[in-house]
């Protein structure tokens, strides 16, 4: 699967969710999660814990760059995940916790995010289908952008876990190990 995806800085939460009233978006759920990042060699590999949610575990690919881009992601059950990943504990990178609105506008997702350690993120994630290609995701992160220009800092280039470690470094580093995939804590 792929989408187009954005994420910045979020300079005032409350006036985000207000803009995502004005613009027609539904508001979703509120939600904590916990992604596990383990460490391979190519792409990146999360344990997402969702409230609520069976575990699922996501691979995806993307470029580190401050502007909206194209992520190739694959969604595996825990089930999956034994299979394609194996039985044997992989090494973890790290940990992030965060609390998450997720909001909808047509088929983008907008994720109002509260991450610890690090403050609070919006995120645009507009998914690439058949009626839905590459270019109207790069328009719809484009008009979302401008919608939400008043709350929307600086953009970020990579994910919350390389954020964690630009930031604390070998304080959030996490034991060599953990359970294999598909396994509970």
């Amino acid at each position: 699967m792929h989408n187009v995806e954005m994420k910045a800085e979020l300079r005032d939460i409350a006036l985000a969710r207000g803009i995502c009233k004005a613009i027609g978006a539904t508001f979703i759920h509120q939600f904590g999660q916990v992604d596990t990042y383990y460490k391979i060699p190519n792409g990146r590999l999360k344990r997402r814990e969702s409230e609520g949610e069976p575990v699922e575990y996501i691979f995806y690919e993307r470029a580190h760059r401050a502007a909206p881009k194209l992520s190739h992601f694959t969604i595996f059950s825990a089930e999956q995940a034994l299979e394609r990943f194996g039985q044997q504990p992989m090494p973890v990178w790290l940990i992030v916790r965060k609390q998450r609105e997720l909001w909808m506008l047509g088929n983008t997702r907008i994720h109002l995010d509260t991450v610890e350690r690090l403050g609070t993120f919006i995120e645009f994630e507009s998914l690439v289908s058949r009626d839905h290609n590459v270019a109207r995701g790069h328009e719809a992160i484009a008009q979302l952008r401008r919608d939400f220009s008043p709350v929307v800092g600086e953009l970020i280039d990579c994910g919350y876990a390389d954020l964690l470690e630009r930031e604390f470094g070998d304080q959030v580093s996490v034991g060599p190990a953990a359970l294999p995939p598909g396994t509970n804590s």
